[in-house]
């Protein structure tokens, strides 16, 4: 199972190099057009992939809740992941490619100007997260199984590289790297080593000290986590086990202990299935998974320290890589890479429930997507 998922990203040892162009605006949207109408909306996908995505893309939702093509940003190449500065003046995509690379976007006037890229001094950078303090990029590199720590400047683009750990382990994978909610630990979830690591991070030096070593069972393959707000537990999501974990977390010592393991799949589910995606509801009343061969969304009810399924609902599409919240946290909007399509799901605040709907979004190879709320 763990070699039929490790296959998955094969792809990227193919890709060649490319050299970045910087766009003043994205194609197609045309100079002086002002504010797109509706909520604006960035696209990631593979360029690199058959069939060839965009890179980076612009659309903006409507009134209804479809989302609109806007224009495509040049020079953002196989863009897979985004982070938010803390002002969301800025956003930063990992290009998730053999030499890794991060690009510094300014969407200040809602209209993205690249203002460059770094290194990220590994390959196949899968997820990054800026600093709650605004003053470090965190970035994983998934082939090597580190993680770079960029500093910020002022005007949003990055500096030098302050620290690069590497996780240990025969075929480590960093697969996330997140801040915890009281800002004072950096977690990386590491798929290959079966692990998920502690940091803390010197603000004056950008430099990482591992704290903890959380090591799970052989196979589990944790891609993904989400933090409760109150920070006293989070979710792990592991791909090659189709298992969401309940971690416990003393946010004092900075050390996870395992709690209750729970399938994301549907009790009658069969084939082989690798989530992706975990999330919780701002309220904090439920947490949402992504299965990759079910393809569907899986939804559990916060009870207390445990979770409660409540199903899974299809996606409408094929192999959902990433979903992700609207503002109002009325949809969920799902990136499904496989059919090259973003459709959106109905959510019942109350309830937690998923309800299909007939918006559908074509972006071949799309493999993430964020509203600038």
């Amino acid at each position: 199972m763990r070699d039929n998922a490790m296959r998955r990203r094969g792809f990227l040892g193919a890709l060649g190099a490319v050299g970045l162009s910087v766009a003043a605006q994205p194609t197609g949207v045309a100079a002086g057009s002002g504010r797109s109408p509706g909520l604006l909306t960035l696209i990631g996908s593979y360029t690199s992939a058959d069939p060839a995505g965009r890179g980076l893309e612009v659309a903006h939702r409507g009134p209804g809740g479809a989302l609109h093509p806007g224009g495509v940003v040049d020079g953002v190449p196989d863009a897979s992941f985004f982070a938010w500065s803390p002002d969301h003046r800025f956003v930063y995509v990992t290009n998730e490619r053999p030499a890794g690379t991060v690009t510094a976007v300014d969407v200040s006037a809602h209209r993205p100007v690249v203002l460059g890229s770094v290194s990220t001094r590994g390959a196949g950078p899968t997820h990054l997260t800026v600093h709650p303090d605004g003053d470090f990029l965190l970035t994983a590199n998934y082939t090597d199984g580190t993680v770079v720590v960029h500093r910020r400047r002022a005007d949003g683009t990055l500096g030098e590289s302050t620290d690069l750990v590497q996780h240990p382990g025969a075929q480590p994978h960093a697969h996330q790297v997140v801040v915890d909610p009281s800002g004072r630990w950096v977690i990386a979830v590491d798929l290959g080593a079966d692990a998920v690591f502690c940091y803390r991070l010197d603000p004056g030096t950008g430099r990482l000290a591992r704290h903890q070593h959380l090591a799970l069972p052989t196979g589990t393959g944790p891609r993904h986590l989400v933090f409760h707000p109150d920070a006293t537990r989070a979710y792990l999501l592991a791909e090659l086990a189709s298992t969401i974990t309940v971690l416990h977390f003393d946010v004092d010592t900075g050390r996870f202990t395992p709690g209750e393991v729970l399938s994301t799949r549907d009790e009658d589910a069969t084939g082989e299935n690798f989530p992706a995606e975990i999330a919780i509801s701002r309220d904090a009343r439920f947490v949402y998974a992504s299965n990759r061969g079910d393809d569907t969304l899986a939804a559990f009810a916060v009870r207390d320290d445990h979770l409660e399924p409540l199903g899974g609902t299809p996606t409408g599409g094929s192999w959902p890589r990433h979903f992700t919240f609207d503002p109002e946290q009325t949809s969920l909007y799902v990136a499904n890479q496989r059919s090259g399509t973003i459709t959106r799901l109905r959510r019942d605040p109350g309830t937690g429930a998923l309800t299909s709907t007939s918006d559908r979004y074509d972006c071949p190879s799309v493999a993430a997507l964020t509203f600038h709320g």
